[in-house]
């Protein structure tokens, strides 16, 4: 995805037109991810719900590809999104079932989607050297085709034995009125969104500043990296150790870095800034979703995430729309606005931490 503007200036489309096409799957992802995760926790039917999305979101960007002109690719990019922008949350509502059934840890598995991001990044990065822009919507053709084929080889996570009485499903508004879920949805969601001005304006800011694109990959890999041995060694964290505990500490891990990019850091503070990675993106998502894991019913796993994706995906498309007015003005600014969102999802992790009864 991080390539998909380069794709749609090779069609033609101005930067205007690229911002437009490019907030279609932010706002299909609020719409109709609480609808997909619901109806999969409904019947029962993770796995399927997975081949049938990344199937449909495999035909529905080769379409992507196919057609002409900024109207028809926004409407069939609308039509992909409605079919990939679930994948993520239905993905970690069956991890997080099977591997408590299994009585295995999140973070050591969630680590390969973490090595993923980097080799296709890295890979797609390289490719540019021989491959036409043009061209680079097929390698988000053949990713989503690969995700099929895992889902297909997926095993189910439950037989439902037919002869049994039917157990009544709970309503989503068990997690409405749940304090502690909220509170969580409204912490993960402003530390994730705290990233905002670190995704959109990280590398143009370490540019201007006159660092090498060889740095500034060092650097994004460091991060990554940093997550990485997180979810690595995950597993072995105290039983006692809480998720909202994790959550906070990714909260403060956020708010120190963000506030001391705010002051502008010389090259070599930006390397122990850059593995400040691990708490704000890295603790906050395992503490996350081991709330998710343990303090919501099995039940409604993918609605669940489903709420805390839409909730997260509309603070985020504001943190952007914000942040970009914001730096535009004063960069420093901009990130003591995502100082000031990774403090709030601290006291919204301490919260409930208080609330939740586990």
């Amino acid at each position: 995805m991080p390539f998909l503007p380069l794709w749609l200036e090779a069609r033609g489309l101005d930067a205007r037109t690229i911002g437009l096409v490019i907030a279609v799957p932010t706002l299909v992802r609020i719409v109709v991810t609480p609808l997909v995760t619901h109806q999969a926790d409904r019947r029962r039917a993770l796995k399927a719900a997975l081949v049938i999305a990344s199937a449909a979101a495999t035909l529905a960007m080769a379409v992507v590809g196919l057609v002409q002109g900024a109207v028809a690719i926004a409407l069939t990019l609308a039509l992909a999104a409605c079919a990939f922008s679930p994948l993520l949350p239905l993905t970690d509502a069956y991890a997080l079932s099977g591997l408590a059934a299994r009585g295995r840890a999140y973070g050591p598995v969630r680590l390969w989607g973490s090595v993923a991001f980097i080799a296709g990044n890295v890979g797609a990065g390289a490719l540019l050297g021989w491959l036409a822009p043009g061209h680079l919507i097929w390698l988000l053709v053949m990713a989503l085709a690969a995700a099929t084929v895992a889902a297909v080889a997926l095993a189910p996570l439950e037989t439902v034995d037919k002869s049994a009485p039917a157990t009544p499903m709970p309503s989503p508004m068990t997690l409405l009125r749940n304090r502690a879920f909220l509170a969580v949805a409204l912490s993960s969601s402003m530390v994730q969104g705290s990233h905002a001005v670190y995704y959109g304006f990280s590398t143009l800011e370490w540019r201007a500043a006159g660092l090498s694109g060889t740095l500034i990959g060092v650097l994004w890999a460091l991060g990554v990296l940093a997550e990485i041995l997180l979810f690595a060694f995950s597993a072995r964290l105290p039983a006692s150790l809480r998720p909202t505990v994790l959550l906070a500490a990714g909260a403060v891990g956020a708010f120190i870095r963000w506030g001391a990019m705010a002051f502008d850091p010389p090259v070599a503070a930006l390397l122990p800034l850059q593995i400040l990675h691990g708490a704000s993106f890295g603790a906050a998502h395992l503490g996350a979703m081991g709330f998710l894991a343990r303090g919501v019913p099995r039940e409604l796993a993918a609605t669940a995430q489903g709420l805390v994706a839409t909730w997260s995906g509309i603070v985020m498309a504001t943190a952007i729309g914000v942040s970009g007015v914001v730096y535009a003005a004063s960069g420093a600014g901009a990130y003591l606005v995502m100082a000031a969102m990774a403090s709030i999802g601290f006291v919204a992790a301490v919260i409930a931490g208080r609330w939740w009864n586990d």
